[in-house]
């Protein structure tokens, strides 16, 4: 497959194609270190970027060091991952074209005081790389928040 980074409008660096990819195509491997989460915060902690994929098991964490790593979340994505016999890969969702940017929606589901804004531009962006759930999640622990407050307050 050929797939080469460069500079994306999206964020920074991103993965572009060099050829037309058909729907269903697996094109990479997001690829890496298995680490626990206690050793993602410690080797992180801080930094404002990682490139970090959560395995389903919801214990291990792959520290991306591949290709696609580099691949950028937008919320109206081309591509779409999968986690088959413990490999992740990112799959096409679509027809991609040669020179277009890949790219899948992260749904980050671990949500705490870091909003995650979403910088893709895409007509439907949430405004964050959380999921629909978890800001649904994270929307109804400040509502709680903000009437303890309130409690505290009288």
């Amino acid at each position: 497959m050929g797939l080469i980074v460069r500079s994306s409008d999206i964020h920074a660096a991103g993965v572009y194609t060099t050829q037309d990819i058909k729907k269903g195509t697996h094109i990479v491997e997001y690829t890496g270190p298995r680490i626990s989460r206690e050793r993602a915060d410690e080797l992180y902690e801080g930094y404002p970027y990682t490139y970090l994929f959560g395995l389903d098991d919801g214990v291990n964490i792959i520290d991306g060091t591949g290709i696609a790593a580099f691949i950028n979340h937008s919320c109206d994505a081309n591509c779409e991952t999968d986690e088959i016999d413990g490999h992740v890969w990112i799959i096409a969702a679509e027809n991609i074209k040669a020179g277009e940017e890949l790219c899948y929606d992260y749904n980050l589901y671990d949500g705490d005081d870091d909003p995650c804004i979403c910088t893709c531009g895409a007509k439907n962006c949430r405004g964050s790389m959380y999921s629909e759930d978890e800001l649904k999640r994270l929307a109804k622990l400040e509502k709680q928040k903000k009437k303890d407050e309130e409690l505290v307050a009288k």
